[in-house]
Parts: C-alpha cells; structure tokens; sequence
C-alpha cells in the first residue's frame, strides 16, 4: 500500500490540491498537517511513520 503525507502551513496553500496529487501516485491512505512550518511536532507526519512500521 502507497501511503502519503501533506502538510500546509498557511491559507494560501491548498491541501486538497497536495491530495489530489498524492492519489495521482496511487496513495491510499493519505496523511495530512496544517499548521507552521516552525512547529516540530506534526501529528500527521508520525501517524504516517507509525502507520508504515506497522505493516
């Protein structure tokens, strides 16, 4: 399974678009952030890695 990750960090980038192109890829399951990029934690990001170590 293809797995993919999105993150937006202002309103004036869109994530369904990030979407759309992941799916393009074949992504199933997708993973997704929006918040700024000075955060370190990012939920979305360690879902996927923890989603991917799992199978």
């Amino acid at each position: 399974m293809n797995i993919g990750y999105a993150r937006v960090s202002t309103g004036l980038q869109n994530l369904d678009l990030q979407k759309d192109s992941l799916k393009k890829y074949n992504c199933e399951k997708i993973f997704t952030d929006h918040m700024s990029g000075s955060k370190k934690e990012r939920p979305g990001l360690k879902s996927a890695i923890e989603f991917s170590r799992s199978g």
